[in-house]
């Protein structure tokens, strides 16, 4: 008995991780669907900047997505704002990483003009063009590539590259 509860309190103190290829599934849902959106927010919220980086670029590139679907405006632009500075912070955090200069470039060619978060798309655009071929990992380039397909952001001729 003791045994028992002593898993039970260890399993219920030990940080979870989200896994990775559930996260990239779950967000290509997210960018249509508002509950897809909110329930990968709420599965992400536990994650801070300490933990994985990749982690930390899903989190703020949900947040600033679940944004547009929100009817407060103040609740809007937290979320928003909250958003962009832990996917920027990603992408301090490792520049190089072709997943999280995807997602930026997800959000920033997909916010509204207004919002003037737009300055890195063609940096992102031509980081990716220039690295996607050395890409190990077949989950990250397929979800790159899935991204690639639809954005507006590349012409045919790019797309066909992929």
């Amino acid at each position: 008995m003791k045994l028992i509860c002593f898993l039970l309190f260890f399993i219920s103190i030990s940080p979870f991780t989200p896994d990775l290829d559930q996260i990239r599934k779950d967000f290509r849902l997210a960018t249509n669907d508002r509950e897809s959106a909110l329930a990968l927010r709420d599965k992400l919220e536990t994650v801070s900047e300490d933990d994985n980086t990749i982690l930390v670029a899903y989190k703020g590139a949900v947040s600033a997505l679940t944004a547009k679907y929100t009817k407060d405006n103040t609740e809007r632009k937290e979320l928003f704002k909250n958003g962009v500075l832990l996917l920027e912070f990603a992408v301090s955090q490792k520049p190089e990483n072709i997943e999280i200069r995807c997602l930026r470039l997800s959000i920033q060619e997909n916010s509204p003009k207004f919002l003037k978060y737009r300055s890195n798309i063609e940096e992102d655009k031509t980081f990716i063009l220039n690295h996607y071929e050395k890409t190990k990992s077949k989950a990250v380039k397929e979800f790159v590539k899935s991204y690639i397909l639809q954005s507006t952001g590349f012409n045919t001729e790019e797309k066909q590259r992929f």
